[in-house]
């Protein structure tokens, strides 16, 4: 059978998230690829040279909601427009994604978390929310889940991605924080874009951040529901891959570049004992 769009973009993209969806039945992991491709394009509009910054991400949004009238005009808007149908996905959480990209093409800077929280909740936990309408659920703190899960999975990569984010002039570390631990802000940006290993002055700020991205792996696992641990398991192995990336950080000591990355063979090693904790509780 040939391999859709949405799953050749997933596959080639080496994202964890191709890792967790193998073990799901062909529909749900194909509703799945096209979610997470939809994610990549959107990325890729604000990321990429050329990427078409906000009127690539209007065509995008606009085709997303071409495949819930039934009318996409992309074949990864049929694409979409096929999960949209098997699975109840809001449409609202496909507008909070395109509205946190739109966020990545000003001066990034939030003044504090309460605001980089809105911006984590648009650009992953409202991805979570519509996995979990494909995974499915019975309780409703799975939403809970989902939404913490999003914001721990964000906070990880905003710390792996200090040096990536700094040479785009980009900051995602709250401005207030960075004045607490007496450090300036464009100063930060220039230094981590420089790579290499992270000044020793900046160890408690990362600290404290690390703590915070610990505190809602916790949050998630509390609120996770029983019965639904099970059909929630995929999002336990992408908790379980993206953890074991911030502890290499930590273990570390946040050195800027090379970026960190779980190997392939520790990727699968996660999913199998995630998969037997789940199997066997």
């Amino acid at each position: 059978m040939r391999e859709s769009l949405s799953a050749r973009l997933t596959r080639r993209s080496g994202s964890s998230f191709y890792y967790a969806f193998r073990i799901l039945p062909r529909e749900k992991r194909q509703a799945l690829y096209a979610l997470y491709a939809f994610c990549r394009m959107v990325d890729d509009c604000v990321d990429e040279p050329g990427g078409g910054g906000a009127a690539s991400l209007d065509r995008w949004l606009e085709e997303a909601r071409r495949a819930f009238a039934g009318a996409p005009e992309t074949e990864l808007g049929r694409e979409l427009a096929e999960s949209v149908r098997r699975f109840p996905m809001p449409l609202a959480c496909f507008e909070q994604i395109v509205e946190g990209c739109r966020q990545d093409l000003g001066r990034v800077r939030f003044a504090d978390f309460a605001s980089l929280r809105v911006y984590c909740e648009r650009v992953a936990s409202a991805v979570g929310l519509a996995s979990i309408e494909i995974f499915g659920y019975s309780h409703p703190s799975a939403r809970e889940y989902a939404t913490e899960l999003g914001i721990a999975l964000q906070l990880t990569n905003i710390l792996r991605d200090l040096a990536t984010d700094g040479g785009r002039g980009r900051l995602y570390v709250p401005l207030d924080e960075l004045d607490r631990f007496g450090l300036d802000p464009e100063a930060f940006v220039r230094r981590a874009a420089e790579g290499g290993a992270a000044p020793l002055e900046w160890a408690p700020l990362l600290g404290f951040q690390l703590e915070r991205a610990r505190e809602h792996y916790g949050r998630a696992r509390a609120a996770l529901p029983p019965a639904d641990r099970r059909p929630l398991v995929s999002a336990e192995i992408m908790g379980a891959i993206y953890r074991a990336q911030l502890e290499t950080l930590a273990a570390r000591r946040f050195r800027l570049t090379p970026r960190v990355r779980v190997s392939r063979p520790r990727r699968a090693w996660l999913a199998l004992r995630t998969l037997a904790r789940v199997r066997l509780a």
